[in-house]
């Protein structure tokens, strides 16, 4: 039930910051792909990829129109899958990620930030 709530909150979240037309595009969204060595997945690790793919996406449109909410929005769903990366306590352990697709989606938050960082210093020069 938990788990249901957070994704409904998650998907409240992101609609209220998206315009209509944006939020159309999120539905239709496809998932981020995976590492090679992804082979059966869970629900659970489906719906972590779901929170990936909003994140991928939001990074795309921020990309493509860079503002302070773009990045904003792209921040948000990043911190949040980074918190559904980290490695579950017992007897949780079910419920997340393989650890080595858990590394390399870490790995892709890293750089997701660094690119971030650089879309704002992007943002900050041509405001001044």
């Amino acid at each position: 039930m938990l788990r249901l709530s957070m994704r409904t909150a998650f998907w409240n979240i992101m609609q209220a910051t998206l315009p209509h037309r944006q939020s159309q595009k999120i539905r239709s969204a496809k998932p981020a792909a995976r590492p090679p060595a992804a082979t059966q997945t869970s629900a659970v690790a489906e719906e972590i990829f779901s929170f990936i793919a909003v994140r991928d996406l939001l990074l795309a449109e921020a990309e493509e129109l860079t503002t302070e909410a773009s990045l904003h929005r792209v921040w948000m769903a990043n911190e949040f899958a980074e918190r559904c990366l980290e490695p579950a306590r017992p007897p949780y352990q079910a419920q997340s990620l393989p650890e080595a697709e858990a590394v390399y989606e870490r790995r892709r938050c890293k750089t997701i930030k660094v690119r971030i960082a650089e879309l704002r210093a992007r943002v900050r020069r041509h405001a001044a």
